[in-house]
């Protein structure tokens, strides 16, 4: 059963001869640190139409070394080419163990993936539990992880703000908060085989940030409601909202659904950074966003609550975290 959040049936959408639709927004994030105030402002209302119109865009100038990404996707894909048996000893159906490994042929979501999930945040309560082969992985992901969370960090002042709450809202919380690395591995598409790699779904956090190796990834185009391709763009990293921001919003940024393709090409390692609280801190729509014309659209929930979700429902794939939520 998969960690995440949301699945859609694949029929509601146009799923043949691919569209490519208007392009992904790329944000020079390097500009949110700049004196200029005109040139900041922009930036925010950049972010802030790119989560309202769409859920996702991309950002460059990030601030994480070239080297700091590619050690981290050598880092899982060494863990990959591991034999079973130094895999297998991470295998668990029990969602709330620090670290876990599965395949699609346990798991409801996948169609065709391996993946290790583990906390990283902070490093010193998670780090000891991550796997010691290849010798690489604690150390080049660990440098990965503390540098993605700054870039969430950082975003996540940057989207309050543009919801007028403030920079600062909530920001004890937020600095105290998880994070979970999902490190994924989709073999090389082939004739015989399907070429879905992660069905459609949600992630349950406030925002997601993905480094993959190769285009892969898909999103839902709102306007269209067709699957669009997203580019892949040197050194850029791509950012989507998930559940928990849709509830703290009250519904004025809305989770985007996506889903994974296998890649022609070559096999592709993806490693996505889910952010939101601390495990058992609730999420509740911002008092800021309600009032009578308003009223609150969700109840509050935390990513326990999540798992209690997942663990309840796990041979119901069609009801997701984000509708029991809705009030």
């Amino acid at each position: 059963m998969s960690d995440l959040s949301r699945t859609v049936p694949q029929e509601q959408l146009v799923s043949q001869d691919l569209l490519h639709l208007s392009p992904t927004p790329v944000i020079n994030l390097g500009h949110l640190s700049l004196d200029d105030s005109v040139t900041r402002s922009g930036v925010i209302n950049q972010i802030a139409r790119a989560c309202h119109d769409l859920g996702y865009f991309q950002v460059t100038n990030h601030g994480i070394s070239q080297s700091v990404m590619d050690c981290a996707v050598e880092a899982a894909s060494d863990f990959f080419q591991l034999p079973s048996e130094a895999k297998e000893q991470f295998a668990s159906q029990d969602l709330r163990k620090p670290v876990r490994y599965d395949t699609s042929s346990k798991d409801s979501i996948s169609m065709s993936r391996a993946f290790l999930k583990h906390y990283a945040h902070p490093p010193r309560d998670w780090i000891q539990y991550w796997p010691d082969k290849p010798p690489i992985y604690r150390e080049y992901m660990g440098k990965y992880a503390v540098e993605v969370r700054r870039v969430a960090l950082h975003l996540m002042q940057a989207i309050l703000e543009g919801l007028g709450l403030g920079k600062e809202y909530m920001n004890e919380k937020f600095q105290q908060g998880s994070q979970l690395l999902s490190v994924n591995c989709y073999p090389k598409a082939s004739q015989d085989a399907m070429t879905i790699g992660l069905a459609p779904h949600s992630d349950y956090g406030f925002l997601t940030i993905l480094l993959t190796s190769c285009q892969g990834l898909e999103v839902v185009d709102r306007s269209s409601n067709n699957w669009k391709t997203v580019q892949q763009l040197p050194h850029a990293l791509h950012v989507h909202v998930g559940d928990h921001m849709e509830v703290l919003s009250n519904g004025q940024i809305k989770t985007v659904v996506h889903r994974a393709v296998l890649n022609p090409e070559e096999a592709r390692i993806s490693i996505a950074s889910i952010h939101g609280f601390e495990l058992h801190e609730k999420v509740a729509c911002a008092k800021e966003l309600v009032d009578e014309q308003n009223p609150p659209k969700y109840k509050e929930s935390s990513f326990t609550d999540f798992l209690d979700h997942l663990t309840a429902n796990m041979d119901n794939k069609n009801r997701n975290f984000l509708e029991s939520l809705r009030m």
